[in-house]
């Protein structure tokens, strides 16, 4: 194998022009991988690493045992924010419970949640960031493990449509008081 080919046994199928989400819902099912969708273009990432998922488990629990009745936190759903992008979060708040259907609307969710790893830490701290931000999403939750204690910020959208960071965790446990309050520890 060439160094600059990667294995795999997913094989996209033959497409002219820009994808649409129709396209990427229509495509095989393939749990080893994501495909996103933005501007027409497929990001396509390998799932994360035992650490990770534990990280996405950890965070998840946590924000569900906290959420206010109305709300629900979930893992991995496909969110729509139009016709042209479509992301996978590690982990979402949606304000209502009961999404029903492949797809979510961006205008749903009130917090997203990334753990970066090192084949999507580019996408999730300057295209997610920004692609969040445009569609309002309230708050964005990133997990850092990379920094042998893993390191968990929570950016809030201001007026202005940029984030900040309103809390960032101590000693591998991250404590908010908004969207709502929770406490989450980071396993290493």
């Amino acid at each position: 194998m060439a160094p600059t080919e990667a294995k795999t046994d997913f094989l996209l199928p033959s497409h002219e022009g820009p994808w649409t989400i129709e396209d990427v819902l229509a495509l095989p099912e393939d749990n080893s991988q994501r495909i996103e969708l933005v501007d027409g273009m497929l990001y396509v990432s390998p799932l994360g690493t035992a650490a990770h998922q534990r990280l996405v488990f950890e965070a998840s629990y946590a924000l569900r045992g906290a959420c206010p009745q109305d709300y629900e936190a979930t893992i991995e759903l496909n969110v729509e924010f139009d016709d042209r992008r479509l992301f996978i979060p590690d982990f979402t708040v949606l304000k209502r419970k009961g999404a029903k259907g492949l797809t979510v609307p961006v205008e749903d969710v009130l917090l997203i949640g990334e753990v970066i790893s090192r084949s999507t830490k580019l996408k999730d701290l300057v295209v997610k960031r920004q692609v969040y931000a445009e569609a309002r999403v309230p708050y964005y939750l990133i997990i850092d493990p990379a920094k042998g204690v893993p390191e968990a910020v929570l950016l809030e959208l201001d007026d202005e449509g940029e984030y900040a960071e309103i809390a960032r965790s101590g000693e591998g446990v991250l404590t908010i008081e908004r969207p709502f309050p929770v406490t989450i520890e980071l396993p290493s």
